[in-house]
């Protein structure tokens, strides 16, 4: 497959930008559900973090394997 470098870019941006925008929604929804399981703020916030981190790390691995794919 051979694109434009430009086109690669912007495709790659995209992408990233998508995954951390999924990664803020599910790390403000486990937020909102641990407050609402009476959490405090502070556990709130570790769990928001884990939460984000966690699908950081899952869309990594899943990059990192379709890479090996298709190199």
């Amino acid at each position: 497959m051979n694109r434009e470098p430009a086109v690669t870019v912007a495709v790659a941006l995209l992408t990233t930008a998508l995954v951390i925008v999924i990664a803020l929604l599910a790390a403000a929804g486990a937020a909102k559900l641990a407050r609402m399981d009476g959490a405090t703020y502070p556990a709130a916030l570790t769990r928001a973090a884990t939460a984000f981190a966690a699908v950081i790390t899952l869309a990594a691995a899943v990059a990192g394997a379709l890479a090996a794919l298709f190199v």
